[in-house]
């Protein structure tokens, strides 16, 4: 194959993995528009809160808690045999969730669509290692952040758009031509590749991990669902799932064959780029999780035009993530990283200030400059994980970078969510009281647990709920104050990180000093099993 017609074979398969990842990243926001059609007993399905939870929560908990398995497993069994896998079972599982009757049902085949997406994300970026060359990379991984942002903007967009028109169930059908697409494409511009020496499967490694991970993850969602860290399931979940990852640590640090290199995190690119990922993704998920319902329960716009006022910000996102390589090259990955977390941090001070009347048109453009800040930042740093490791090892990094992210996620949701609850609940108690008083209506508990049960508990008592809409707009503005604050100051920390430890060399170079020290320090370790 000539070099024009290889050329043209890497970007056609970029494509297709761009498609895979519009899918399974769309996913992950667009059900968040359906909640409240999902709670109706005559549009939806009659699902409680806490059933809505769980239908969120069964995708994040499979989908994180396989992440790193199936990144190892593609590396030795082939990523492009594991992304056709991943692909049908996603695709099934997502006609059996349109097709949900109970919650039940619904909570299961979402659990099952977390599997497939777990099967299929870690490929994305270890195929973009293995299949450009260095030269070309840093803007294939910034087209493929891009896409992100553009996934992001997809799922509240095409949700609205499809249940102002369909059945909730059209929400999840949608995934089946994108999955049918990447399918017949990928047999044609996606080459196998893995890891031709793989060594011996590191199964107490990955047996460790997958444990270890679900109940991190678990204890972290249920802490933020009932804003409490005393219930014995929730911190014995959490301290369950660190002891058992640092097991897995340990073992991987001791075992000849790890599923996770361990000295990876010798090379400080590679280390605080993951601790610059995980500050982001966690002071930055909560927020953008709790703003549609800022935009839906506080200014009470529609899920369609909610989800259209996401697409700025999207937009953001698909302009510089491909430009963050040439910026790069212009002021350093320092720099860039600086001006970049200090602007995400800018922005986050201004979400402190939020109130009802704040003009849209300014917080659209607080969320474009929000989300251009994050691409100029995780490009270059992903770029730096994956130039880290050798091209064999593609998989495992990713995996780690992925499983980051999705934990630091469903931690910012479930802390900034506990801090909205912290704040709202006693705030909105005395009104609630009164009213349930002056009405004889006697709610469910959980009707003063946040803005969404309490308005639509307002909603049935007619006229008299009319003294709940404002003192619950104003509980919540101040709940979301205060995690803005907390994000602040998380955003201010990754700052400092970057500032103190962030290397100033290129990706590209950084990665060659990585795979010297990794070369060097096996054949140390060579030699001293020779000598023993």
């Amino acid at each position: 194959m000539d070099e024009r017609t290889a050329y043209r074979h890497r970007w056609g398969g970029l494509t297709v993995l761009i498609i895979c990842l519009l899918v399974i990243v769309a996913d992950n926001t667009i059900l968040n528009v359906a909640l409240r059609t999902l709670s109706d007993p005559s549009k939806g399905l009659g699902a409680s809160q806490a059933q809505l939870a769980w239908a969120i929560n069964a995708y994040t908990l499979v989908f994180a808690g396989l992440l790193f398995t199936f990144g190892i497993l593609g590396d030795r069994w082939g990523r492009r045999r594991m992304l056709v896998s991943g692909l049908i079972v996603f695709g099934t599982a997502s006609t059996l969730t349109a097709y949900s009757q109970t919650p039940e049902q619904l909570i299961a085949a979402r659990a099952a669509m977390g599997f497939g997406a777990a099967m299929v994300m870690p490929q994305t970026l270890s195929v973009i290692r293995n299949l450009f060359p260095e030269e070309e990379r840093g803007r294939a991984i910034g087209l493929w952040a891009g896409a992100v942002g553009l996934a992001l903007a997809i799922g509240p967009s095409a949700g609205g758009l499809l249940l102002e028109n369909f059945w909730w169930g059209s929400i999840f059908l949608i995934n089946v031509p994108f999955v049918l697409i990447g399918l017949s494409l990928m047999f044609f511009l996606v080459p196998e590749s893995r890891n031709e020496n793989p060594g011996r499967l590191d199964l107490l490694g990955v047996a460790l991990s997958i444990p270890g991970l679900v109940l991190l993850i678990y204890g972290v969602i249920t802490a933020g669902e009932r804003a409490s860290l005393f219930d014995v399931d929730v911190y014995g979940a959490l301290l369950l799932g660190v002891g058992v990852l640092v097991l897995f640590l340990v073992h991987e640090a001791r075992t000849p064959n790890p599923s996770l290199d361990v000295r990876f995190f010798r090379d400080p690119g590679f280390s605080v780029s993951i601790a610059v990922i995980m500050v982001l993704f966690f002071s930055m998920a909560g927020i953008i999780f709790f703003l549609s319902f800022y935009w839906q329960s506080v200014r009470e716009f529609s899920p369609l035009v909610a989800g259209l006022l996401i697409l700025p910000s999207a937009l953001g996102q698909m302009i510089f993530a491909p430009l963050s390589p040439t910026l790069v090259r212009l002021v350093g990955r320092r720099n860039l990283a600086l001006v970049g977390v200090a602007v995400v941090c800018c922005c986050f001070a201004f979400y402190t200030q939020l109130q009802e009347t704040t003009p849209v048109a300014l917080i659209v453009v607080f969320f474009f400059l929000q989300n251009s800040a994050m691409a100029v930042v995780l490009t270059p740093a992903t770029d730096t994980i994956m130039a880290s490791v050798p091209p064999g090892k593609a998989g495992s990094a990713s995996a780690v970078q992925n499983t980051v992210r999705q934990v630091s996620t469903a931690m910012g949701v479930a802390v900034l969510g506990a801090v909205i609850s912290f704040h709202y609940r006693p705030a909105i108690e005395p009104t609630l009281t009164r009213v349930t008083e002056e009405t004889h209506r006697h709610p469910d508990p959980s009707v003063g647990e946040s803005i969404e049960s309490t308005v639509a508990f307002a909603k049935t008592l007619g006229a008299s709920g009319d003294a709940l809409i404002a003192p619950a707009k104003t509980a919540f503005l101040a709940g979301l104050h205060m995690a803005a604050t907390v994000s602040l100051v998380t955003g201010l920390l990754g700052l400092l990180m970057v500032w103190i430890w962030m290397p100033r060399g290129t990706p590209a170079a950084r990665g060659r000093e990585g795979a010297g020290r990794r070369e060097r320090a096996s054949s140390e370790e060579g030699e001293s099993r020779g000598e023993a």
